[in-house]
């Protein structure tokens, strides 16, 4: 497997501050460099994106992990948003989310969500997904860099 040099950056679009902690640290601890930047609303999400506003100056990341349930614009919201702008499109979007309903499985296929992970309220478990979710997207996927090597 190739290693990364540089680190990964990710999106984490969240509203809950314990998922909030629990994701930052488990990728602080992680085998893989990365940086992860949050967002607690679909508005502020669509504006980091988009490098609006104070997030003028934001990075582009490299994949966005999106809650469904987001105060002022919610994670479908979002989702459709990212996935019928050409530029931002290629991001993966992993939807993790408390929800197990088929409607939102569906509807984020539909949406062109790059995976749905209903998160585990058990803290062994969403442990091993994050470390799944980093091995699988930062070890075996081939991410697509931006046109114009924007970041």
């Amino acid at each position: 497997m190739k290693k990364r040099q540089e680190a990964m950056k990710i999106l984490l679009v969240e509203d809950n501050l314990a998922d909030i902690r629990l994701t930052q640290e488990v990728f602080r601890e992680g085998q893989i460099p990365s940086e992860l930047f949050t967002v607690k609303d679909g508005e502020e999400a669509i504006d980091f994106l988009r490098r609006r506003g104070k997030y003028a100056g934001a990075s582009r990341p490299d994949l966005v992990l999106l809650d469904l349930n987001l105060p002022k614009k919610n994670g479908k919201e979002v989702l459709r948003e990212i996935k019928s702008d050409k530029n931002l499109a290629p991001i993966p979007v992993i939807v993790l989310t408390t929800s197990k309903a088929e409607e939102d499985v569906c509807r984020s296929y539909d949406l062109h969500a790059n995976c749905f992970i209903t998160k585990p309220f058990d803290l062994d478990r969403f442990i091993a997904v994050a470390r799944a979710i980093e091995h699988f997207w930062f070890r075996i996927v081939q991410l697509p860099r931006p046109a114009g090597g924007q970041t």
